[in-house]
């Protein structure tokens, strides 16, 4: 078995990098969601679309701020023409084995990252190209946008990957607080998970 050097996805131009890793000389999120926001509102009226673009910076600044806590390999959140909130935020990340955790399987990913917020979470194995893989889906309770705001319905659908012939795993977490669109959010995770890749 061998360790994890990296990992790759291919997502569309839709679903934007979020910027997670600290830049240097100087780490500004706020310029980056500043100009992230003026290529964004480009390519909406391109398209026919006008979108606020102060909205569309903060939502930006927002979600990179909250991927930045988790600290995840990489963070995309998912803005479709005509919209200046992200519908979706996807974030790929590695987990190795450690001395609490010698060996990853897909049972300890299925135990560790199912809660029972809202019932028991709906779990399936899968085979995707780079190796066997634990499916996810599961709902949760998140804070509102504002403190004092009732909380949201946080919906979520993980995949907990074991690449062939390595030790750790990919874990891939795509959600969402917009309702109605869960049939179409799992097709996007289905499709893109497929992409992954990794290299030795």
């Amino acid at each position: 078995m061998s360790e994890l050097r990296e990992c790759g996805i291919v997502c569309p131009t839709d679903w934007v990098p979020l910027a997670i890793e600290p830049t240097e000389p100087t780490d500004d999120v706020k310029r980056w969601a500043g100009d992230t926001a003026a290529d964004l509102q480009e390519r909406n009226r391109a398209a026919g679309h006008e979108l606020d673009r102060q909205e569309l910076e903060r939502d930006l600044r927002g979600r990179a701020e909250d991927s930045r806590r988790r600290a995840p390999f990489y963070a995309f959140a998912l803005y479709p023409d005509g919209f200046d909130n992200a519908l979706a935020t996807l974030e790929i990340d590695l987990v190795h084995p450690d001395a609490s955790v010698p060996r990853i399987t897909l049972d300890w990913l299925a135990e560790t990252f199912s809660a029972h917020d809202f019932g028991p979470p709906l779990i399936t194995r899968t085979g995707l190209p780079i190796g066997p893989a634990v499916r996810i889906r599961q709902n949760f309770a998140a804070d509102g946008a504002v403190p004092g705001d009732p909380g949201v319905l946080l919906e979520t659908l993980m995949y907990g990957v074991l690449p062939t012939g390595a030790e750790s795993a990919v874990v891939f977490l795509m959600s969402w607080t917009v309702p109605g669109i869960a049939d179409e959010m799992e097709q996007a995770a289905a499709d893109l998970v497929k992409t992954l890749s990794v290299a030795f």
